[in-house]
């Protein structure tokens, strides 16, 4: 599996941004796919998952600001990111968990997000 993320950029604070994840490969045994992000000298962090089922969770501090989506057709998952604060800036990382005999997983290139206040 193989995950492009696009879409970061620098935005005023209150802006929006959409990133897109394009999966390709073995796609098929994919469970979920989510959104971390990792601020400069921060761990890590889950921001959005999406399951196969199309159930969604968020981190609390990204809730009724972020939206996880995804378009089947096109094996992409979004993140339409809404009243950015300058606290969301991060590289961004798009992540999909697979099943196929044993759980592997995967990350795409980070794209980098800045919001300026």
């Amino acid at each position: 599996v193989q995950l492009q993320a696009s879409g970061g950029g620098l935005v005023q604070a209150g802006g929006s941004l959409r990133l897109s994840c394009a999966a390709s490969g073995s796609i098929a045994s994919i469970i979920t796919m989510d959104w971390y992000r990792q601020a400069p000298g921060r761990q890590r962090e889950l921001v959005a998952t999406i399951t196969r089922g199309g159930s969604t969770s968020y981190a609390d501090s990204v809730k009724g600001r972020f939206t996880i989506s995804r378009d089947n057709a096109k094996n992409t998952v979004y993140l339409q990111m809404n009243s950015l604060k300058s606290e969301d800036t991060a590289v961004y990382y798009c992540h999909a968990d697979q099943y196929s005999s044993r759980l592997l997983s995967y990350w795409g290139q980070g794209t980098q997000v800045t919001v300026s206040s």
